[in-house]
């Protein structure tokens, strides 16, 4: 893991939070394909565990809960795959929870069909609407998506996009390898969690966490902008935390205004979604709207393999030491520009190379502040403390002197003795 973009001298965009006064929204999808028949937990069938789970979690949700059930895999057993890879239904709508309603609902599903998860995480974003509310997805499945496109994956990267704060948790009952990566890929696209379940004291307390954690408001959010390929339309951010989307070797501009005796500080952090060429690198630049460059600022090494990040700090005291060197050499007077508020470009940009064709940009966090600036000295060198240094040397000069008079007047005294 935003304000709308804004043009030359609208306000600049603001993070918010949204949706504050909404009830977050959840989804439990659950998968009830032919495998969930396999008994290897504890010795019961996978569905029979995830039953008595699911009967335990919705026991102990409080009735305010905005809660939905959607099942996939839970009706065709033919042979047709055209048809079993649209089989998934909404079983519970969105509301608040009916425990009895649920458990019954819950009670009749008998593993059957196939395992179209990215049908159904795009059906389950639907059945949450875009309220402005939170939004949570809990995926609990044995196994890979058997209904390949659309690729799971790839339908979370776009969920993720549209900028809708939804999440999706992942939990595997059993997840061989292959699974475990599926859902680690779909939770990480979207800023959500993967757990396993091998028991069903597992698999309820998992479940429990997942659905408290849903049902909690979030804290605040960054806001969603959306960068542009140029300064000149660039949108003007305040102070904040944004998200954005940026494909592979693209970059993205973003403006803000620097008031003087105001420093810049910025960072971003770009989320390696998915399998990228090791050959990367994230950079962070200001510019004026120009084009001359202000600062840079490479990734920075953070010890995480899945996020590279990079940040920037820039005084607008600079800008007047530069206004004051040019107009020196042009012996012009320039105090209306060294006090004037300096429009800042940012650019974010990376030089990935993905495995994957996908038209779904990474997730950007780009963080913005604006502090009093720390004044430096008119010039480089040692400015003020000069002096005292010279005064240092100078007593250590005398010091020597007197030393070495004592020192001869000693000696000689001493061998007159």
């Amino acid at each position: 893991m935003i304000g709308a973009a804004t043009l030359l001298g609208a306000a600049p965009a603001n993070a918010r939070e949204p949706g504050a006064s909404e009830p977050p929204r959840v989804e439990l999808v659950l998968d009830v394909s032919g495998s969930m028949a396999a008994a290897d937990i504890d010795g019961e069938t996978r569905i029979a565990v995830a039953k008595r789970a699911f009967g335990k979690v919705v026991d102990a949700l409080p009735a305010t809960t905005q809660l939905g059930i959607r099942v996939l895999g839970a009706t065709y057993g033919g042979k047709d795959k055209k048809i079993a890879c649209q089989d998934t239904q909404q079983i519970i709508p969105i509301g608040p929870v009916n425990q009895v309603q649920a458990k019954n609902a819950i009670a009749t599903l008998k593993p059957t069909g196939y395992t179209p998860i990215g049908l159904a995480l795009k059906q389950a974003a639907a059945d949450l609407g875009d309220t402005g509310a939170t939004r949570r997805i809990v995926l609990i499945t044995d196994g890979e998506d058997t209904c390949t496109p659309p690729d799971p994956c790839e339908v979370a990267r776009d969920l993720a996009a549209q900028g809708t704060h939804l999440v999706v948790d992942t939990l595997g009952l059993t997840p061989d390898e292959k699974t475990r990566k599926q859902l680690v890929c779909i939770s990480t696209a979207t800023g959500g969690t993967f757990a396993a379940a091998n028991s069903e004291e597992e698999l309820t307390d998992r479940v429990q966490q997942l659905v408290d954690r849903a049902a909690t408001p979030p804290p605040v959010q960054p806001a969603t902008v959306t960068g542009t390929g140029s300064c000149a339309n660039a949108p003007l951010l305040a102070p904040g935390v944004y998200t954005d989307r940026e494909k592979i070797s693209e970059h993205r501009f973003y403006r803000v205004a620097v008031q003087p005796d105001q420093e810049l500080r910025a960072s971003v952090s770009v989320a390696l979604d998915r399998a990228v060429q090791p050959d990367y690198g994230v950079l962070l630049k200001a510019s004026t709207t120009d084009g001359r460059e202000l600062v840079r600022g490479l990734d920075a090494g953070s010890g995480r393999t899945d996020v590279l990040s990079a940040g920037l700090r820039w005084s607008a005291d600079e800008q007047k030491a530069d206004a004051k060197a040019s107009a020196e050499a042009a012996d012009a007077d320039t105090d209306d520009d060294a006090t004037r508020t300096t429009e800042v470009c940012l650019i974010v940009s990376n030089s990935f190379a993905s495995k994957v064709v996908t038209d779904t940009g990474m997730p950007v966090e780009l963080s913005i502040d604006l502090v009093d600036a720390s004044h430096t000295p008119d010039a480089p060198g040692l400015g003020r403390g000069f002096l005292f240094l010279l005064v240092l040397a100078i007593a250590g000069l005398l010091a020597g002197v007197l030393a070495g008079w004592i020192t001869r007047y000693w000696v000689a005294t001493w061998r007159e003795n």
